[in-house]
């Protein structure tokens, strides 16, 4: 997923599972009026179908919106009572032993998450967008005279990160934290993981000093902050969770999505966006190259994906040989 600087859209107003108030306290359902525009990208796959859209506002404006839908994995304990009683089956094609049928699920069964974003931005709905994509090899230099000096450029907002390290928001769902303010990190779900089933957990771990954008800002001084996320975040997860610790996935992307450092924590059976190996760092062996070299990830060339309309990708091709 290319970064742009937001994660997800957070809002500081009031909300519930139904929707929104908007300016006058109304409540509003966050797809009122919705209009579809374009279907920006769709893995069969996945099950996960990304689409543009407008949305009416409580002052009757339309906004942009960015709405995921994605089937829900499906759980243990439903399955027996999907397949039991004989369920109707609708033949599609029998060969030998294979058949193959359609079975229409009851409504608590068959729930699709929905993940709105709204208002969405240029930004968000490029994100989403089907694009080509591009390898770079940033070398030293590169990041200086091109990526650096791109980030501190742009307005990213993290405004969301700090306002659930301030517990303004998801103070609930915080599943452990350390609250120290230079080696300390929130543990919390993932927003992509819906936190019924194990078999696809993803954690976030959020550390609590402000200014380490990313992997390039990391030296043996952030030792101490990524032991205690490594060896920590496990722990959490072993005792709510019951996962060992050589079942995940503990890793960084570079890019990031957001540039406030924070660490994935995946099992390692679910194929989470993002564990490709062109953008996924292990933190066990961030920790060791560091503890190698110091300076290690501010001198390594590091590889990394863009999509075609990034403006990241538009600097590259501006100032060096592509």
């Amino acid at each position: 997923m290319a970064h742009t600087g937001e994660k997800r859209k957070r809002s500081d107003e009031k909300n519930n599972g139904n929707g929104s108030t908007n300016a006058e306290g109304t409540l509003q359902h966050p797809l009122s009026g919705f209009e579809l525009k374009a279907v920006l990208r769709e893995s069969a796959r996945d099950k996960t179908i990304f689409l543009h859209g407008k949305v009416t506002s409580g002052n009757e404006n339309c906004d942009d919106a960015v709405i995921i839908l994605e089937k829900t994995p499906f759980q243990t304990d439903t399955v027996s009572s999907l397949l039991k009683n004989d369920p109707e089956l609708k033949l599609q094609f029998k060969n030998d032993i294979y058949g193959v049928y359609q079975l229409s699920p009851p409504a608590e069964l068959n729930e699709i998450k929905t993940t709105v974003i709204c208002p969405a931005s240029e930004k968000h709905i490029k994100k989403y967008l089907q694009q080509e994509v591009y390898l770079l090899h940033e070398t030293e230099d590169d990041y200086k005279a091109i990526t650096l000096p791109y980030i501190e450029s742009q307005s990213f907002s993290i405004q969301w990160v700090y306002n659930i390290l301030e517990k303004k928001a998801e103070a609930e769902r915080i599943v452990y934290e350390n609250p120290d303010p230079a080696n300390g990190f929130v543990l919390i779900p993932d927003f992509k993981w819906n936190q019924k089933q194990v078999e696809d957990l993803y954690l976030i771990a959020i550390c609590h000093q402000r200014g380490i954008r990313s992997l390039r800002d990391l030296n043996a001084d952030h030792l101490p902050l990524l032991m205690n996320i490594l060896e920590e975040g496990k722990e959490a997860i072993l005792k709510r969770y019951g996962i060992t610790g050589n079942k995940l996935r503990i890793y960084l992307h570079y890019q990031p999505s957001y540039y406030h450092l924070h660490v994935h924590f995946t099992v390692l059976g679910h194929d989470a966006p993002g564990s490709s190996v062109e953008r996924a760092h292990l933190l066990c062996d961030v920790i060791q190259n560091i503890e190698s070299n110091p300076q290690y990830y501010q001198t390594r060339t590091l590889t990394f994906a863009l999509r075609e309309d990034e403006a990241l990708l538009k600097k590259f091709k501006e100032l060096r040989d592509f």
